[in-house]
C-alpha cells in the first residue's frame, strides 16, 4: 500500500461504511434528516460530487462552491469522512454546445450526444482542459478540508462508449500512439502481417482506428486499438491525477473499476493508484453470482499484489438496468458485504445513501428507500453498520497470501476474443472461473495475478487460454515449473505472440517442451454438444494432442489424449484438452492440490462455508467465514 493511505484509514475507526451522496438532488429538510439517519447507520464515509460538474459549473468558467462547501462542513460535523469526486464523469451540456468535436463517435461514424453521461471523446484535449481546470479549483478549495479523506477521479471509466472513439481526433490519437509504439511504418506492418488482403501502409496517415468494415478487420490492428483505448482513458485520469498529486499530495486517490470487463488493462491502471476500488453487482437471480463475484474480487485484491482495496458501489437490493431487476433477499446484503470483506475490502460502500426521486435510476435501491426509515432496506443498513464497526481490527488487515495463483492478463482477454477463430464459445472469464471454482468450492484461497508477476511464491500455478503468449511469459512459466512448481494450463493457450502472429512449429510452441505434447489440429465442437471421455464428459473443445513426453491421464473415447500429466525439471505441468465436467474438473484440482499441497484456508469447514484470512497491522490473523447456504457470517480470530 502507498504511504499515502495512513491519511485515509486514519480518518476511519473500523471498515469504511457508507455510499455515494448526491445532496444536490434534495432540499434542507431532506439533508438534515440525512445526518440523522447517517448517525443511525452507522456511516463513516460518504462518496460525494460525482455527478456535481453542471451544478459547480453552471457556465464556463464560474464556480459555486458553497453549496457543496455546506454539505462537507456538516458531514465534517457529523464524524463522517469524504471521498470527494473531481465531478468529470459527466460534462455539463454547455462543454458539448460550445465544443461538439468533444463527443464520441461510434465505429459507424455515429455521434453520441448528450442526455445520458460519459458523452465525451477521451482523446479530446478540449474535454482534458476542462476537465485539468475543474480539477484545480477543487484541489485548490478543499485540499485541507478535515473531510477529505479520499479523491475519487472520474467514475466507472470505460463503462459506456467512451471507452472507444472513431472520431478524427481519436484517429490522430491512434497514430501518435502508433508512431510511439512501433517508430516506423515497416516494424507495423510487420507486427499487423499485413501483406495478408494487401493491407500495407506507407504511411502512418493511412492508418484509422478499426472502424465498420467489408468483412474482418485486421485482428493486430483491434488488439492495439484496444491497448490504446485503455491509455487514452488512462491518460484522462492521470491528466486529473497530476494536478491532485501537486496540490493535495498527501491524499489518496482512486477510481471505481466496473464489474469485471475487457475494457481495461486494470494491471495497468492499478499502478497508478493509491488504492484499488471497485464496484460489484451480481445478479440475485443468477445461480453462479456467488462464486463469480469472489472470482471477480480475488481479481481486485491482485491488482496490487494482495493489498486490500474498496468496495465502492454495491446494490442495497434491486439495481434499475436489466431486463428484470430482481431484489435481494432479506440477509443477501449482508453475506456480500462480508463476502467483499473476507476477500480483502476495506470498505462496504453502496449505490447510493438514498433513493433518487428522478432519473435513469430512481428504481436503482439505496440505504435509505423511498420509504424512507420504516422500511426493510434501512433495517439491514443499520444492523450491518455496527457488526461491521465491531472488527476495527480489519481495516487495513492484509490478505494472506494464497498457496494458489491465477494468471490473468487482459490484452491475452482482447486477442483471445476476436473474430474468426476456430470456436466463438472459448471465452477467457468463462476458462478462469472454471478452474477457480474447485479451489472456491473447497474453500482454498487463490490469487490472481498478472503474466509478469513472480510465481516463486505459489505452488500452485493456473493457466487458462493463454492464447496471446510472449516469449518471455512462456520462459517464465516453463521456469517456474521446472524449478518445482506444478501449472495447469487449458486448451488454446500458446498460440500467438502479443501481436496475434501464431507461434510457428507445432501448437502450442512455446511450451511444447514444458507440456511434453504438441496439438495437431484443432476440433471445437458445436454449440451444446459435449464429448465423451474415458471418464467423464466434456465440452466447447476438443483437438488432436500427439503426445512427446506427457502422459495422457484421461482420454477422448476415441483415444486421443484429454487430459495429460508430465514432469518437467522438479515440477509438473497438466494440461487439459477441452473442458471437463464440473464434477470431474473438481476431483483433479482437488487431487492435484493434494499433491501440491495447498490446503483449505481453515480445515474441516462443512461443504459450502467459506473462509479467507487477513492480517492485521499487529500480526492477528482475522479469519472472516461466510455461508451463503445457511446464511450466517462470523469472525474468528487465532
Amino acid at each position: 500500500m502507498t504511504d499515502r493511505i495512513p491519511r485515509f484509514h486514519g480518518k476511519l475507526s473500523s471498515l469504511a461504511y457508507g455510499g455515494d451522496y448526491n445532496p444536490e438532488q434534495w432540499g434542507p429538510e431532506v439533508h438534515a434528516e440525512d445526518s440523522e439517519l447517517m448517525r443511525e447507520a452507522g456511516v463513516n464515509l460518504a462518496t460525494v460530487g460525482i455527478f456535481s460538474w453542471a451544478r459547480v459549473e453552471p457556465v464556463p468558467g464560474e464556480f459555486h462552491f458553497e453549496w457543496l462547501d455546506g454539505h462537507l462542513d456538516r458531514l465534517a460535523r457529523d464524524g463522517v469522512a469524504v471521498c470527494l469526486a473531481t465531478m468529470t464523469a459527466s460534462p455539463p451540456p454547455w462543454l458539448a454546445r460550445l465544443h461538439p468535436e468533444t463527443l464520441p463517435v461510434l465505429e459507424d461514424g455515429t455521434r453520441l450526444y448528450p442526455g445520458s453521461r460519459q458523452h465525451w471523446c477521451p482523446s479530446s484535449p478540449v474535454f482534458r482542459t476542462y476537465a485539468v481546470r475543474l480539477v484545480e479549483q477543487l484541489a485548490k478549495r478543499y485540499a485541507h478540508h478535515p473531510a477529505l479523506a479520499l479523491w475519487h477521479i472520474g467514475n466507472e471509466y470505460g463503462c459506456h462508449i467512451s471507452r472507444h472513439c472513431h472520431c478524427e481526433v481519436s484517429t490522430d490519437a491512434f497514430r501518435t500512439w502508433l508512431r510511439g509504439r512501433y517508430g516506423t511504418v515497416e516494424a507495423l506492418n510487420e507486427a499487423w502481417s499485413t501483406t495478408f488482403w494487401s493491407q500495407q501502409y506507407a504511411d502512418f496517415d493511412e492508418i484509422h482506428t478499426p472502424r465498420t468494415a467489408p468483412s474482418f478487420r485486421n485482428p493486430a490492428q483491434q488488439l492495439d486499438y484496444r491497448r490504446f483505448s485503455s491509455d487514452e482513458l488512462l491518460a484522462c485520469y492521470l491528466a486529473e491525477k497530476e494536478v491532485l498529486d501537486r496540490l493535495t499530495p498527501d491524499v489518496p486517490v482512486t477510481t471505481n473499476f466496473v464489474p469485471l470487463a475487457p475494457t481495461l488493462d486494470l494491471f495497468r491502471w492499478a499502478r497508478e493508484m493509491d488504492v484499488v476500488s471497485y464496484d460489484s453487482y451480481p445478479d440475485p437471480h443468477s445461480a453462479d453470482a456467488v462464486h463469480e463475484t469472489a472470482f471477480h474480487y480475488d481479481v481486485m485484491r491482485g491488482l496490487k499484489d494482495g493489498d486490500p482495496w474498496l468496495l465502492m458501489e454495491q446494490a442495497p437490493s434491486a439495481v434499475n438496468w436489466r431486463r428484470r431487476n430482481g431484489r435481494k433477499p432479506v440477509g443477501r446484503m449482508r453475506l456480500d458485504s462480508w463476502q467483499a470483506v473476507a476477500h480483502g475490502a476495506d470498505s462496504v460502500l453502496f449505490f447510493q445513501w438514498r433513493a433518487s426521486r428522478g432519473g435513469a435510476e430512481k428504481f436503482h435501491s439505496a440505504m435509505v428507500p423511498h420509504g424512507g426509515r420504516a422500511t426493510r432496506i434501512f433495517g439491514e443498513v443499520c444492523e450491518l453498520g455496527a457488526e461491521l464497526a465491531a472488527y476495527p481490527g480489519l481495516l487495513g488487515a492484509r490478505p494472506e497470501r494464497a498457496s494458489a495463483a491465477l494468471v490473468w492478463d487482459w490484452p491475452n482477454w482482447w486477442a483471445l476474443e476476436q473474430e474468426a477463430h476456430p470456436s466463438a464459445d472459448v471465452r477467457l472469464l468463462d476458462g478462469a472461473r472454471a478452474l477457480h471454482k474447485p479451489l472456491y468450492d473447497a474453500s482454498v484461497a487463490c490469487d490472481v495475478v498478472p503474466v509478469d508477476a513472480d510465481f516463486s511464491p505459489y505452488k500452485l500455478l493456473l493457466v487458462p487460454h493463454l492464447y496471446a503468449l510472449t516469449a518471455e511469459t512462456a520462459r517464465r512459466i516453463t521456469e517456474y515449473v521446472a524449478s518445482g512448481g506444478t501449472a495447469v494450463v487449458t486448451y488454446f493457450s500458446g498460440i500467438t505472440d502479443e501481436h496475434d502472429r501464431v507461434w510457428l512449429g507445432g501448437y502450442p510452441a512455446p511450451l511444447r517442451d514444458l507440456l511434453g505434447l504438441r496439438v495437431d489440429e484443432f476440433d471445437p465442437l458445436r454449440e451444446g454438444e459435449h464429448i465423451q471421455l474415458s471418464d467423464c464428459q466434456g465440452s466447447l473443445w476438443s483437438e488432436d494432442v500427439i503426445l512427446e513426453g506427457a502422459a495422457a491421464v484421461t482420454t477422448f473415447s476415441d483415444g486421443r489424449p484429454a487430459i495429460t500429466r508430465h514432469t518437467y525439471g522438479r515440477g509438473t505441468a497438466w494440461y487439459l484438452a477441452t473442458t471437463p465436467d464440473a464434477p470431474t474438473l473438481r476431483t483433479l484440482l482437488d487431487r492435484i492440490r493434494t499433491e501440491t499441497e495447498v490446503h483449505p484456508v481453515l480445515p474441516g469447514l462443512p461443504p459450502g462455508q467459506q473462509a479467507r484470512t487477513r492480517v492485521t497491522t499487529d500480526g492477528a490473523r482475522l479469519h472472516v467465514v461466510y455461508d451463503y447456504e445457511t446464511g450466517t457470517a462470523e469472525v474468528r480470530q487465532d
